[in-house]
């Protein structure tokens, strides 16, 4: 009987991890498309708020 290739079956669990690991960094890179399409962004709110031309003085 032949004896299991243990250090084989590791590198393919290694491969499969980085291959999991480099997919999920390219969605996140590329980002959902109904995330960016969220009404309720915090950085909406925040833009809303702030005055439109910082230079000048608010009096």
């Amino acid at each position: 009987m032949a004896t299991p290739n243990y250090s084989y079956e590791k590198r393919q669990r290694e491969l499969a991890k980085k291959r999991k690991a480099e997919e999920k960094r390219q969605r996140k890179l590329n980002g959902k498309p109904d995330e960016a399409a969220a009404p309720d962004e915090p950085q909406a709110e925040g833009e809303t708020t702030a005055p439109s031309d910082p230079a000048k003085p608010q009096t």
